[in-house]
């Protein structure tokens, strides 16, 4: 059923996590990594590191990729610097946002702050390639996010139940979108034949997916066509698990909305997909067992 080999997978989490406290262990300060530094920041600064460091040209050679053997290779003073200014350039970016939006609308924090009324719930991965707003189009105010790994929605996580409540009942969001990604590496973790620790509960609904599928993605001889199957499989999973809540069957009752859609987006062409679910149809089928709607 599974594969036994994939590519790039989660895995990797208990090496980083390693690394991180070790470096945390280490240094002066506290490790501050923030999660939009992206690999063309790095480059630059391991240039710029390369010109000015020459005494340490083993410790200041740019990496190809960011693993522990690059990391422990690195003079201290070095990873202090690089962490420093990949926190800096946040708060650098932020100032331009900001007088970005304040030029093209001068009132347009003033609104924001006035309050939300977002049309969309977007249910999205974690995956930091994938950031809704920039994928969609969306501007601030349009969407209500909440994003894990392999964009699951499991009836056991307050979280994203709390999400769905709020969004629903009182953000009265008129759409909501579960969107996953082809190269999914919930879904591609899921599928190794390894014990991931305590990521094992998380990655087993992929699991389940994949067993209430078997047969269908059995047949799939080609590997990565059998995962681009599971991901989009997965993705009309969640679209269940969501109509399932009885937020949505009471509100879409009374009110016709919202009306809940599967989406994938491609890494490789940066466009969505639309799965073109038939939310009605799911709806009828579920409240054979699972219906919500009377008091």
């Amino acid at each position: 059923m599974f594969a036994s080999r994939v590519g790039p997978s989660l895995s990797s989490l208990a090496s980083a996590r390693a690394t991180a406290l070790s470096l945390s262990s280490s240094l002066a300060r506290p490790l501050l990594i923030h999660p939009t530094t992206t690999r063309a920041a790095a480059s630059s600064f391991w240039r710029t590191l390369s010109s000015t460091s020459s005494t340490r040209q083993e410790s200041t050679t740019p990496p190809s990729n960011t693993t522990s053997r690059n990391w422990r290779g690195m003079a201290q003073e070095d990873i202090s610097r690089y962490l420093r200014q990949t926190h800096d350039r946040v708060f650098e970016d932020n100032k331009a946002w900001a007088a970005e939006q304040r030029s093209k609308d001068p009132d347009f924090f003033a609104k924001i702050s006035a309050g939300q009324n977002p049309e969309y719930l977007w249910i999205g991965c974690s995956d930091s390639r994938i950031p809704a707003e920039q994928i969609t189009g969306l501007q601030p105010g349009d969407a209500f996010v909440h994003r894990n790994i392999a964009n699951l929605v499991c009836n056991t996580d307050l979280n994203a139940m709390s999400v769905i409540t709020y969004a629903v009942e009182h953000l009265q969001v008129k759409h909501i979108v579960v969107c996953g990604h082809y190269g999914c590496g919930g879904v591609k973790a899921a599928m190794a034949n390894k014990d991931l620790g305590i990521l094992n509960p998380w990655l087993r609904n992929i699991r389940d997916v994949y067993r209430l599928h078997e047969k269908e993605l059995d047949a799939i001889a080609d590997e990565s066509q059998r995962y681009d199957r599971l991901v989009e499989l997965n993705v009309i999973e969640q679209v269940r698990n969501v109509v399932k809540t009885a937020s949505v069957q009471k509100s879409y009752a009374q009110n016709r909305f919202p009306i809940v859609h599967g989406w994938v987006f491609g890494l490789h062409d940066g466009l969505l997909k639309d799965l073109e679910i038939d939310f009605e149809q799911i709806l009828r089928d579920i409240q054979k067992i699972y219906n919500l709607t009377e008091n």
